[in-house]
């Protein structure tokens, strides 16, 4: 009997864990009861109820495990940990808040008993608000404009990977993992799957402007150097300008020495406009410099406090 992981990461989903439990345990039992399971949840240090009430899930089914973080290790280290800790054949990785329809599990594991070592749940559709939409449209064109790997729109991470992946990711050993990123990188075989992004079923979204830009720029550092190649371009042609006006300047005021009269304007504006180009860059730059930094000092992906019914 083959066997799926399903693995869900959680921080402060006390109104969602136990119905997602009830919901996957219940598809396992009747719709796919052909198949042995087990399902994952991986707390990210909540400091709600979560803790609580996923020690009495797992207390009612030994299928059911959990993993509970010594501190918060941030949106993309505690998933990928999460699904290296897995046994199935293959892993399902979803979110705690229903908006990824439970109903995709079943169409994840028909693709994958197809031959398929990767299955991506790719969003077409969603409910969130229009602009956020928008924004994560336009994100994703720029990065795969200027990405050297062929980014996947619109996919969060969540869909099924297969057990030879999972051994892949496992050995990568990246202290800053991007999931999304390695999919469109490493992945073997893949299917798309599209669906409609549901609202949350309770709670509060935890993604603010800091995670997105997180995010961002981990995908920006980890596969575009166009931004550098940029800089050293516009670096270059401005210098060049500089001088050639410079020049120009020399030339007027030696011709024209009581009549040619330079002002404070032009060069006030070179000023401000050269200088706030070079600290735009000078930032950009110093967002690789700390991703090299995070990944030199090769520290765990996450510390763990407890993990529950492992030894079953």
């Amino acid at each position: 009997m083959k066997k799926i992981s399903v693995m869900i990461p959680c921080y402060n989903e006390e109104e969602n864990v136990v119905p997602m439990s009830k919901e996957i345990v219940s598809l396992f039992e009747t719709e796919l009861a052909k198949y042995d399971y087990e399902l994952l949840f991986i707390d990210n240090n909540s400091t709600d109820n979560t803790r609580s009430l996923l020690r009495e899930i797992c207390a009612k089914n030994s299928r059911i495990k959990a993993i509970f973080n010594a501190k918060n290790f941030g949106q993309f280290n505690s998933p990928y940990y999460g699904m290296c800790q897995t046994t199935g054949d293959c892993t399902i990785t979803m979110c705690c808040d229903f908006q990824d329809p439970i109903e995709l599990i079943p169409q994840f594991i028909k693709e994958w008993e197809q031959g398929y070592k990767i299955v991506c749940a790719i969003k077409t559709t969603s409910k969130e608000n229009k602009i956020m939409r928008f924004l994560r449209s336009c994100y994703y064109k720029v990065i795969r404009k200027m990405s050297d790997v062929d980014q996947i729109e619109h996919f969060t991470g969540t869909g099924l990977y297969d057990k030879s992946f999972i051994e892949v990711l496992k050995k990568l050993d990246d202290p800053t993992p991007f999931l999304r990123g390695i999919v469109a990188e490493l992945g073997y075989k893949r299917k798309d799957i599209p669906y409609e992004q549901q609202q949350r079923r309770a709670g509060k979204t935890h993604n603010n402007w800091f995670t997105l830009y997180d995010a961002a720029m981990l995908s920006f550092t980890s596969y575009t150097k166009i931004g550098l190649r940029i800089a050293t371009i516009i670096g270059f042609i401005m210098a060049a300008i500089s001088i050639i006006i410079a020049l120009v300047y020399l030339v007027l005021k030696l011709i024209y020495w009581d009549r040619f009269i330079a002002g404070m304007a032009p060069i006030l504006l070179s000023v401000l406009g050269l200088g706030s180009l070079q600290l735009f860059f000078i930032g950009f730059m110093g967002e690789y410099i700390l991703s090299i930094n995070k990944r030199i000092m090769n520290r765990p992906l996450v510390i763990e406090e407890e993990r529950i019914n492992f030894d079953n």
